[in-house]
């Protein structure tokens, strides 16, 4: 076995054999595959092999897409039948939601080039007779994809990999790692059978490694006690039967009509493909418990847990009811195994929090079908240093240190039963929740919150009546919500509203070295002390890696607020970049202070009225004046007794601050607040009403107009980008060009719908672009959105279609900052005449 390789992947499933093919394809030499059993033996072996291309997320589509397309690859190459049948999948819906839901699923494949078809009850029947569709609304078909042999397509990888100079070892387990600062030592020990069980032998070795890649599926937890991390990754029993053989499809097939398509009736929450002249019924009940919360027993090798067919009845019966000659079939076989998931559905790919040159593959529901654009884009991270689409969404940095095992034990639960629940884009999922509360939490839920989750957070969305239904309200469309929402908006723009942003992350950053760390770090100038200002950290790939405010405390001492979904996402680029440069810049002390922190953001025309009320100040009624609190400035202020961070600025785009206060003064704050807002009619904002005031505002934002698949001149934003210095991912930023370019459109959509985000657009009939944010504008009284289009389109007036509800509706690119593109109303002073 070789002592050294440039990259060792743990983990011989479908996965692992992916992601050490695609290495070796991207040109690295000297990889190894390390197995602790035979190849297949964890999940892969008993997966039931389908290929689904319908996803909700961008790259997990990306991901699907690339999969089903390289496997029809492999037989060429590998001269291994990789057992593809491409016999499509039919996806019915029962319900006008669900049609909904696919449609605006529909537009998502569209922007990634995924063929789908549309077919009336009538059409499925034509085609599938012995499919019950009287009682449906529809299908969407895909049909390129279909289902694959799990265990083939994985030898085929591993032939290919092979074939490109891969060594593949197996029967060997990794007991340790260790980082010597330049490359790992991993501790492995030959595995022997004894008794039937794998147990470790006594022949040890030690490997060293430039990079490694964890693709340990089931043993996630394991890979996360060895490596000092917190995985999310727990498996959950999945089972699925095999009936014995139907005779009437017997019939079908022998009068030489085609293979069935997998037909997954999602309100049924099943999914029924045809085996061996008989039928596969795959469930995902309610109540299938987690299993192996901390590791994998030794005895436990491709093995199976007890089937529970009372738990799968409703699936079962509803399976007779859609295919009535399955009625009378006996069962032939049955599987039980563990599948493992993540608390959000998606798998965690991507580097290891706080290690180098570790990079996580682990948390696959639907490893068969991600496995080879998970290899694809994980070799393009490694091997080029980012992957042509942003993987952000995958990052095993999305959960940070909060998470714990009894968290994503009762989130992947979840998680699997919701496989076949409606996706709404409002969606908040219940369990595991409320656990990480602001102190105002109570007296929010009180006023009527209705809470989403972000990191963790509890965080208002919009405040409706008492006995408002928030699931109910959810909704493809405009849902019940969306008239609290559309009141929300009005009153910033009109009087006055007060957002909890408690959630964002927040770095000080300060020493010696903080300064000139930060002005190679970001692109933009850094502010003078007292003041702020919108910067981007990039990759080395020159996109955007991290926005950030930055507020200069002292001339070394320095306040950052980025994103509250990605706390440990940014918190880890920031300290890996910083000791990168401690010995070029000198000492640099970095502290994630987000939970110190409350923010509450008040922001209206109104707004300094409420403020005047409550500050102290030996001149309160020039406090917050335009001569003494400029716009984009910082000043450290009292209201009432609490002292308060307060920077002039608001992401409503109205006037406002942010109010930056100790966590454990927030309810004096907040009582304070409410007291001296009654007076001038004082609203409670949620998030939903935020974000549709931001893209009035054209305000990018991290996660959907801003990520590492585009740079920050691609989103438009040169004037926050300084290119008379050197900063981190500049000559690459500048090499790329502007491929697309990033709009804001008014939208003549449908009356009773928005868009969110995801949508196709068109000029005439070519697709030139995508929507990365969608909503409703209050102060135009139509849809709005913001997305990406090819740079000669990218020009306000151009007429555009966007893709919503199986239809094109009409769009027209404004120009930046449609709603009060001067700036006047956030700039306004406190005496009228000065404007």
């Amino acid at each position: 076995m070789k002592s050294h390789v440039k990259a060792l992947v743990v983990g011989g499933g479908a996965v692992g054999t992916g992601i050490a093919y695609h290495l070796a394809r991207a040109g690295w030499s000297e990889v190894m595959l390390l197995e602790r059993d035979e190849l297949t033996s964890g999940s892969t072996w008993h997966a039931a092999g389908l290929l689904p291309l319908f996803n909700m997320g961008y790259a997990t589509s990306h991901i699907h897409d690339y999969s089903v397309k390289f496997y029809k690859t492999l037989e060429a190459e590998t001269g291994l039948n990789a057992g593809f049948a491409v016999v499509g999948n039919l996806r019915m819906a029962q319900t006008q939601a669900r049609m909904d839901e696919y449609m605006l699923y529909a537009s998502t494949a569209e922007s990634v080039g995924i063929p789908y078809e549309w077919l009336t009850p009538a059409q499925i029947k034509a085609r599938w007779p012995l499919v019950r569709s009287e009682d449906l609304k529809g299908a969407i078909f895909h049909p390129t994809d279909g289902y694959i042999n799990p265990a083939d397509v994985t030898q085929a990888m591993a032939k290919g990999a092979r074939q490109r100079g891969v060594t593949i070892e197996r029967r060997w387990q990794v007991d340790g790692y260790e980082w010597t600062g330049s490359e790992w030592k991993v501790t492995v020990t030959r595995m022997v059978e004894k008794g039937g069980n794998l147990v470790p032998s006594d022949d040890t070795a030690v490997i060293t490694a430039e990079h490694v890649v964890t693709a340990t599926g089931n043993h996630a937890q394991r890979t996360a006690q060895l490596l000092g991390l917190k995985i999310p990754a727990i498996p959950v029993e999945h089972q699925y039967i095999v009936t014995e053989p139907d005779p009437a499809l017997q019939e079908w097939r022998a009068a030489g009509h085609p293979e069935h398509p997998v037909l997954r009736d999602a309100d049924a929450k099943w999914y029924v493909r045809e085996e061996r002249k008989g039928w596969i019924l795959g469930p995902y009940e309610q109540g299938a418990p987690a299993r192996f919360r901390y590791a994998v027993p030794d005895s436990f090798r491709a093995d199976l847990f007890p089937l529970d067919l009372e738990r799968i009845e409703e699936e079962y019966m509803s399976m007779i009811h859609r295919i009535p000659t399955t009625e009378t079939l006996g069962l032939k076989d049955d599987f039980n195994g563990p599948i493992c998931y993540t608390p959000d559905g998606n798998p965690l790919v991507g580097p290891a929090p706080g290690l180098r040159n570790m990079w996580l593959a682990e948390g696959f529901s639907f490893g068969i079908t991600a496995a080879g654009g998970t290899g694809y884009y994980l070799a393009q991270m490694m091997v080029e240093g980012e992957a042509e689409i942003d993987m952000a969404a995958l990052d095993p940095k999305r959960y940070g240190s909060w998470m714990t095992s009894e968290y994503a034990v009762q989130k992947n639960e979840e998680c699997y039963s919701h496989v076949f629940i409606l996706h709404h884009p409002d969606e908040e999922r219940e369990a595991a929740r409320p656990l990480r509360t602001a102190p105002a939490y109570d007296r929010q839920k009180a006023q009527g919150a209705q809470f989403g989750q972000v990191n963790g957070w509890e965080r208002p969305n919009y405040y409706a009546p008492e006995g408002f239904d928030d699931h109910a309200a959810r909704s493809f469309r405009r849902g019940g919500w969306w008239q609290y929402a559309v009141e929300e908006a009005r009153a910033i723009r009109e009087g006055v509203g007060l957002i909890d942003a408690t959630a964002f992350t927040k770095h000080v950053v300060k020493g010696p070295g903080a300064t000139a760390f930060l002005d190679w770090f970001t692109c933009n100038k850094l502010p003078k002390v007292g003041r702020i200002n919108l910067t981007y950290a990039l990759t080395d790939a020159g996109t955007t890696r991290t926005e950030y405010t930055i507020v200069r405390l002292a001339e070394e001492e320095y306040y950052l607020v980025s994103a509250g979904a990605w706390t440990a996402y940014d918190a880890d680029y920031l300290r890996k970049s910083a000791a990168d440069k401690a010995g070029e810049f000198g000492y640099i002390e970095i502290q994630d202070v987000t939970t110190q922190w409350g923010v509450f953001a008040i922001a209206g025309p109104k707004s300094r009225d409420v403020l005047n009320a409550l500050v102290r100040d030996a001149a309160p009624e020039t406090a917050l004046s335009n001569a003494r609190f400029p716009w984009l400035s910082m000043r450290e202020i009292e209201l009432g007794m609490c002292p308060v961070r307060a920077i002039r600025v608001a992401y409503t785009g109205e006037l406002g601050w942010e109010l930056h206060h100790p966590i454990e003064m927030q309810n004096y704050l907040w009582d304070q607040i409410m007291a001296a807002g009654a007076a001038h009619g004082l609203k409670l904002v949620g998030a939903r009403a935020q974000n549709w005031l931001r893209q009035e505002k054209s305000y990018r934002a991290f996660g959907t107009e801003l990520g590492r698949d585009a740079t920050p001149l691609e989103a438009d934003l040169p004037r926050f980008v300084d290119l008379s210095k050197e900063f981190r991912g500049k000559a690459a930023m500048q090499a790329l060009g502007v491929r697309a370019r990033c709009v804001t459109l008014l939208i003549d959509g449908p009356d009773d719908a928005d868009p969110w985000g995801r949508e196709a657009l068109y000029h005439g009939d070519t697709k030139v672009g995508r929507l990365t944010s969608g909503g409703y504008s209050v102060a135009f009284g139509k849809s709005i959105g913001m997305g990406y289009v090819t740079p000669d389109l990218a020009v306000p007036g151009t007429r555009l279609m966007v893709k919503m509800f199986d239809r094109l509706w009409p769009a027209e690119i404004t120009e930046d900052s449609p709603y009060d593109p001067k700036n006047l109303t956030i700039r306004k002073d406190s005496c009228p005449q000065q404007g």
